[in-house]
């Protein structure tokens, strides 16, 4: 039997090895105590939004299981993308990678850290998408909450990683 709170964690990025910054974050997702990474979605090339002038990005959705409370998986993430070189330079702009907790289960809640379920993802075809994969909850996947037209989300490859979870 699992234990802890299940999740769903957006993954993104458009600076340098793109497929290669999503692997080695999914890699130290699995190497946190307290977590076990349930299911990966496909990896999708996907338009930038807001800030237009960069690379296009790799986007993807992780489920795990964790017995972190909410601010200290935030904490946590935050470590990762710092190991893999994250810079906050331009808002929306281009980054090796950014891991955004997108649900949380059990939990609502709002602070000048962190608002769960993600304020912006039902905006966002490239979080929507990778999350529909990865949705393993009783009833339908959120789904958008305005048109996602334009977008111009792809898929990029149907795994990330040739071993199975």
């Amino acid at each position: 039997m699992r234990v802890g709170k299940r999740v769903y964690l957006g993954l993104g990025g458009n600076q340098g090895d793109r497929l290669g910054n999503l692997r080695r974050a999914v890699k130290l997702l699995r190497e946190l105590p307290g977590v076990e990474v349930e299911a990966l979605s496909a990896v999708y090339e996907t338009e930038p939004q807001g800030y237009r002038e960069q690379p296009e990005f790799l986007n993807m959705a992780v489920r795990i299981r964790t017995t972190l409370a909410p601010l200290a998986l935030l904490r946590e993430t935050a470590q990762i993308e710092e190991k893999l070189a994250r810079r906050r330079t331009v808002k929306d702009g281009p980054r090796t990678i950014d891991l955004d907790l997108l649900l949380y289960e059990g939990v609502e809640m709002g602070s000048p850290t962190l608002t769960l379920p993600h304020p912006r993802m039902r905006e966002r075809a490239f979080v929507l998408t990778p999350l529909r994969d990865v949705w393993a909850e009783e009833g339908p996947a959120p789904s958008a909450s305005k048109s996602l037209a334009g977008q111009g989300i792809a898929r990029f490859r149907e795994t990330l990683f040739e071993e199975e979870l």
